[in-house]
């Protein structure tokens, strides 16, 4: 009986070596190259690119809103998916002319490069993902400038890639959820569109304090605060608050899990 206790003993120590030699993450930067190629040789061939945007939202939030809260909601849909790892967040994109500034250009702190620039880089990511195992590339956006031309990538790659293995998908339900679905939410709880608006307003400015407060400046969000489209804010923020946020991370977490899944079913 005392040997069977000791191996018994001995499988479940294994056991939890195993466990923790094992990596956790889901994100690529956190792997070594070994564990990333023993992940995608496990089954993980799906690699989700998230991508932010370095752009003013308002005198409330900062700049990088877009890229933390992208990487944030990407590990999320990656642990939901359980096959899914995460690439590093394209921080650069399309934010309109620099000289003259435009669009959010006429902000301190805004980073734009040209289009065609930006889809380099995220073809150019795509084929390196492929070169590597993964068979899935997705591209998801936090932003909505860009959408387009996250589709224009992934169906060039369709294209260049037809007759083999891997796929390139531009996840149009990650940002349609953030549109629709959650701010269908925050109006069924009496919320209007005025405030709820589309940039750094009320739903925004929610999403952000839900998965990173540290970026909202609470404190300019007070009753009786006003902001103007001169400051970069469309909507009213101020009566943002994390539980509306988690609205948001709900629904856009559920749609794109649902989405990836019917995009590449039958393909593992």
């Amino acid at each position: 009986m005392n040997a069977l206790r000791l191996l018994a003993w001995l499988a479940l120590f294994a056991a939890a070596v195993a466990q923790a030699q094992s990596p956790a993450s889901v994100s690529l930067e956190e792997l070594t190259w070994t564990e990333l190629r023993d992940a995608i040789r496990s089954g993980k061939t799906i690699v989700i690119v998230p991508v932010g945007g370095t752009e003013q939202s308002g005198p409330h939030m900062a700049l990088g809103k877009h890229n933390v809260r992208v990487r944030m909601l990407a590990e999320r849909i990656a642990r939901g998916l359980g096959n899914a790892i995460v690439a590093p967040v394209v921080a650069y994109v399309p934010e309109g002319d620099v000289s003259p500034p435009t669009s959010h250009m006429r902000f301190t702190g805004t980073v734009s490069v040209p289009s065609e620039v930006f889809q380099r880089v995220l073809e150019s990511a795509a084929k390196s993902f492929r070169q590597h195992g993964f068979r899935d590339v997705v591209f998801i956006g936090d932003h909505g400038g860009y959408q387009k031309d996250l589709r224009t990538v992934a169906d060039r790659l369709d294209r260049e890639w037809k007759g083999t293995p891997t796929r390139a998908h531009a996840l149009d339900a990650y940002y349609r959820a953030s549109e629709n679905e959650y701010k269908a939410a925050l109006r069924s709880r009496g919320y209007r569109d005025e405030e709820i608006g589309t940039h750094a307003g009320l739903a925004d400015t929610s999403l952000t304090l839900a998965l990173a407060p540290a970026l909202v400046r609470t404190e300019r969000l007070k009753s009786g605060s006003r902001f103007a489209v001169a400051e970069g804010v469309y909507g009213d923020p101020t009566r943002s608050s994390a539980d509306l946020g988690q609205l948001g991370v709900e629904a856009i977490v559920a749609e794109s899990v649902t989405a990836i899944r019917k995009a590449t079913s039958g393909r593992r």
